[in-house]
Order: structure tokens, then sequence, then C-alpha cells
């Protein structure tokens, strides 16, 4: 394990639910934590200093898109992905697998890795697992992750099962890939909505020196009680002294469940992306802002809120997406990101305290009503 690289667990709830510490070479941070998705080296619509002002301890970037743009060799030699953009805590790059089969064209995968062409220009890319390894250690992030092969849900059993299990050689081959001793690597479950499949992915990696374990190939429309049962036929056969990482998730919902389950991190694009389509999360539930119930609200996007867009009204914010500015968008997704930093914040705590199952009960009552 990197010499800087740990995790500790520092209170457990009986149901599962943990909190701990994850400490990489830039800085420590409290689990579990969700992470802002950085896909090219900036989160949407957001700099990076205010990301930080939400909360946000650890932010993830994608190992496919800065391949492609501006390139790896750029962003070494800015320093490292987190120096590129100007973020001084811990990073995540995921290995670029997920948007190769969502994105590429022409994807051809073989056991030697995925060959496919740019979505940008076509230009043809070879991406095998040696090759995700060396990028993401040019990208410079603390966390790397395994190249693994995504299979689109839903999916006959015998080629899920053959993903599975090339996922796992492909595990191997990062694994003696790794040239960078400081950066930490991931490996990722796989197994779509078979039990005994996911059982068994996580078995194999869990003998593999990996720092951590993610949970891959949800979040792709299969339901919070389907993605709920793959991660009880995951999580107990994952190490207990190991972050594990629960990838893509997703809804506040979704990420409640999957604490209780024992997952540690998340990242997700929603915040940004529902913030952009005018869609603000709050305690009491969701809020449409172009609804003409807004139009005259003097109040704040939510009461005790710390964010920026909680200094102005709800009837000002919504006027800026109905006028088409700019300043709309980038106000509702700050307010978002600074949402589910504040939404992990009180899991954490209620872990710490003993009350997560009381919390948890609230939250899902609070957030299964229709947004407003």
């Amino acid at each position: 394990m990197p010499s800087q690289f740990n995790f500790r667990v520092e209170s457990a709830d009986p149901g599962g639910a943990r909190a701990g510490v994850l400490s990489t070479p830039h800085g420590s941070v409290p689990t579990p934590l969700f992470m802002p998705v950085a896909t090219l080296a900036t989160v949407k619509g957001v700099d990076i200093g205010r990301v930080a002002e939400t909360g946000a301890g650890m932010v993830l970037a994608n190992t496919y898109h800065l391949h492609l743009r501006p390139g790896e060799a750029i962003v070494e030699q800015g320093g490292g992905v987190g120096k590129f953009m100007g973020w001084a805590g811990p990073t995540l790059t995921d290995s670029g697998g997920f948007q190769v089969f969502s994105l590429a064209k022409q994807v051809r995968v073989t056991e030697e890795g995925a060959f496919f062409r740019s979505h940008i220009d076509g230009s043809p890319v070879d991406l095998t697992p040696e090759a995700a390894v060396r990028i993401q250690e040019k990208l410079g992030a603390d966390v790397a992750m395994q190249l693994d092969e995504v299979v689109a849900l839903p999916a006959d059993r015998e080629r899920v099962e053959a993903a599975m299990r090339r996922s796992l050689r492909w595990a191997e081959r990062c694994l003696a890939a790794r040239s960078r001793p400081e950066q930490a690597m991931f490996g990722i479950v796989q197994g779509g909505l078979e039990a005994d499949l996911r059982q068994e992915s996580a078995e194999a990696l869990r003998r593999l020196p990996f720092e951590g374990y993610a949970v891959g190939g949800l979040s792709v429309g299969e339901g919070t009680e389907a993605m709920v049962a793959a991660l009880a036929a995951t999580v107990p056969h994952l190490p207990a002294d190991k972050p594990r990482y629960l990838m893509g998730v997703g809804q506040p919902q979704d990420i409640i469940a999957a604490v209780a389950a024992g997952i540690d991190m998340f990242d997700c694009v929603l915040p940004t992306r529902c913030g952009r389509n005018s869609l603000v999360y709050t305690f009491a539930g969701q809020v449409r802002l172009r609804n003409a119930s807004h139009a005259a609200d003097q109040g704040p996007l939510e009461e005790g809120c710390p964010c920026l867009a909680c200094r102005h009204s709800r009837s000002y914010i919504r006027h800026l997406f109905l006028a088409g500015e700019m300043l709309g968008p980038i106000l509702a997704s700050i307010h978002n990101l600074t949402f589910y930093q504040r939404l992990i914040a009180r899991l954490r705590a209620a872990i710490v305290a003993g009350r997560f199952d009381a919390l948890r009960q609230e939250l899902l009552a609070r957030f299964s009503a229709p947004a407003a």
C-alpha cells in the first residue's frame, strides 16, 4: 500500500453503515464522501474555488476524456490533474471503461483491450489495461481505477459473466503495470445483477493487492431495489479495512441506501446536470425552479443552506433561467453540490451519533415527495 494512503473506520452502525477517514498524499477526507465530477478537469459551470466552498474534499476526473483532450502529457506538464485545475485536495481518475462503451464509436473489445474511435474526431484509440494505467499515472491522481469491461443492462447472463471474468484478468494486468508506488489503485467488481457473479468477482478481487474496491456496472437504470440487492451480494465479500466505492450513484435516496449497505465513496454528475436544468435538491424534496409557483418567492432555495445561491431568492434564480442567463445554472449547480455535501455530512454525523437508521427513515420520507 502507498505509504501516504490509508483508510480507517472510526464508527460503524449495526446495520453496516460506517464513518471513516481516507488519507492520501494530498490530504485526508472524512467518509462517507461524495466526489463532484470534474470530467475534463472541471466541474461543469463551477470554478474550482466554488467547488471547495461547497464542502467537497475530493474530486473525480476521467481518463478517457483527458486522454483525448488535452492529452495526459499536457496534464502531467501542468503538475498532474489536481494542480492542472487548481485543486489542492485528493483526486481520483476513472479508467475510462464506462466512457468507451457509452461514447466511443466502432468499439471492438478483445482480450488485449478496447479499440475504438474517438467520439470527438473519429481518430483511432487503443485502451488496454496497461495503457489505462500509464495514462492515469501521468494524470497523477491519488487514486487510479483498473480498466474494466462495462456491459449495458439488461444483458444476458453469458455476456455479463464473460465481461466480469475479463475484468478480473484485466485487474491483474493493471496491477502488474503499476510503476508509481505513491498512487493507490482500486479494483472494480462487476457481475451485472447476478448475485453469484457479484460475489465471485468481489472474492477474486479481494485476493489482489488493491488499496480499495469499487462496485461498477450500476446506476444504469436498474432502480434502487436492484442496486441494493447487488450491493448486498457484493459488500460482505469485500475487505472491511479498505474503502468501498459505488461508481456513478446517484440520487440522494440511492446514496442513503448505499451508505446503509456499507459504501464509503460516491460520485455522480446529477448535482450539476440537474442544476443546469433548473432542478435543485433540498432536504424538503426537489424544487423545479421554472414552476410558476416560485415566480414571486422571495425566500432562498433552502433555509439554512450556506451556499452562494441561497443568498438570492427563488424568484431571482428562476428569473435567471427564464431570461437565459448563464448565472442561473451556475447558482443552481453550486446549490446542488452543496446539498450533496451537507447530505453526506449529516449521514456521517448520524453514524457517529448512533442514529443513522432514524435519519435514514426521516430523509427517505422527505425525498419520496414529488418535486415542487
